[in-house]
């Protein structure tokens, strides 16, 4: 068994450790429901009833769906995952509601105890359903309101919650903090890597995440020669130094803030300039895009990916990139949330393009590149893990119809993900991290 195989296995096992009771609350099904409704109706603004009454339920949403696709079964479809929200909005706030409340029915705990398989097994949030909705109803934010909702009513799936209560209570998740990330750099360190902690006067802070340090370490170690072969002012904090949110693939907004405020609190203390995410997508979205309107001002920093740091220091010319001279040929698999959310979909593939690869592409692609099946948490649940497969294999086929000599990707959860899929099927095609492979080729 390889490294790789054996990381993939160590992390499984802390995962399944995380296992507490479903129901923690000890609440009555009547507030339950209660909670879900409220939360519902407390994100349900003028833009979103727009998308609920513009809905043509046309079905194009299901074609663009990997857990549809894979399964053909229409609960998958994501107009039937934001079914609860619409039945809500229908019944209390929809100018029609007169007429339409005694033919809808009121949710129920059972639907609710339904739904978060439809929500957290078979939804990786990645928005592919946006891009093909006729009407332009943003589908992906109505399927997170039901996640919401379920999560206020205490039922999100056990593991989430675990990690979920890990993370804002402990400032850790399955165990790393920031005495993990120490010893991950002492070892960095021993390999002639140098990543400096607590350094004063730097201006620019690297994230890292969970996944990076418990399986590929290496990753942090490729960002920190970026870093410092580009000539940046750059340090990491301890207390500040991951960008997974686990609130935020929860579904809960409140847990969303405290992870990123630890971030943005940190960043402010130190006079940070620019924080540079490694490779991960919804880290980088919930900073990026999301952290503003999350912790209730506007950032006084920049938020980049290391995607938009290397292509701007190669830029400036303070990296060079050597070229393969063997042909070699790759395709890039891009994370949902750098890609269609983020809009890094050009960047990784001219950087590849500039080392010389015979980048390929898959059919689909960019923009409409389908999910690799593991985002927005969907990774971690042992309820999702036979529809996850599926969403692999669509991948998988996708890949090797490229006949690509390697993937490379950009996020250490997609990453994970394939190589699970991978291990469960003996897949042989090689699996390599863009940072990684631009560390290997910087020109002295």
């Amino acid at each position: 068994m390889n490294v790789e195989s054996t990381s993939v296995h160590e992390l499984e096992a802390a995962i399944e450790n995380l296992e507490p009771t479903v129901e923690r609350l000890g609440l009555s099904d009547e507030e339950r429901v209660a909670r879900a409704k409220r939360a519902f109706l407390r994100k349900l603004d003028g833009r979103k009833a727009v998308d609920l009454d513009t809905c043509l339920h046309c079905g194009m949403c299901a074609e663009a769906c990997p857990f549809y696709e894979t399964t053909q079964d229409e609960r998958y479809a994501p107009v039937h995952k934001y079914r609860l929200l619409r039945r809500v909005y229908r019944r209390q706030l929809s100018p029609m509601r007169f007429l339409y409340r005694p033919f809808t029915p009121d949710i129920t705990i059972d639907d609710l105890r339904e739904w978060r398989h439809y929500v957290f097994d078979a939804c990786t949030g990645c928005a592919r359903c946006d891009m093909i909705c006729p009407m332009g109803v943003n589908i992906s934010s109505l399927i997170r309101i039901v996640r919401e909702g379920i999560g206020a009513a205490d039922l999100m799936p056990p593991r989430l919650q675990r990690m979920k209560d890990e993370q804002q209570q402990k400032n850790s998740i399955v165990g790393v903090d920031g005495q993990r990330l120490r010893q991950e750099i002492a070892k960095l360190n021993e390999q002639g890597v140098t990543v400096p902690i607590d350094k004063d006067g730097a201006d620019t802070m690297l994230l890292t995440t969970v996944t990076e340090l418990r399986m590929f370490p290496s990753q942090l170690g490729a960002c920190a020669s970026i870093l410092t072969k580009a000539g940046a002012n750059w340090t990491m904090y301890p207390d500040a130094f991951e960008a997974a949110n686990i609130g935020y693939v929860a579904g809960d907004t409140a847990a969303m803030r405290v992870a990123t405020k630890r971030i943005v609190d940190k960043a402010k203390e130190k006079g940070i300039k620019t924080v540079v995410v490694g490779e991960t997508g919804h880290g980088y979205q919930t900073l990026r895009w999301l952290g503003a309107n999350t912790v209730g001002e506007r950032l006084p920093f920049d938020v980049v990916s290391i995607i938009e740091f290397i292509q701007q220091a190669q830029a400036d010319g303070r990296i060079a990139l050597k070229k393969q001279d063997n042909g070699a040929s790759v395709t890039y698999l891009d994370p949902c949330r750098l890609s269609r959310k983020g809009g890094l979909i050009e960047q990784p593939r001219e950087i590849l393009k500039s080392m010389g690869f015979d980048v390929r592409e898959t059919e689909p692609t960019g923009r409409e590149n389908y999910c690799c099946g593991g985002g927005c948490g969907e990774y971690v649940l042992s309820t999702g893990s036979e529809l996850r497969h599926r969403v692999f294999e669509l991948k998988k086929n996708q890949f090797d119809d490229t006949e690509a000599d390697g993937v490379v990707t950009a996020c250490a959860s997609c990453r994970f993900n394939l190589h699970v899929g991978a291990d469960k099927t003996n897949w042989q095609m090689p699996i390599k991290s863009l940072v990684e492979t631009v560390a290997a080729n910087m020109a002295d």
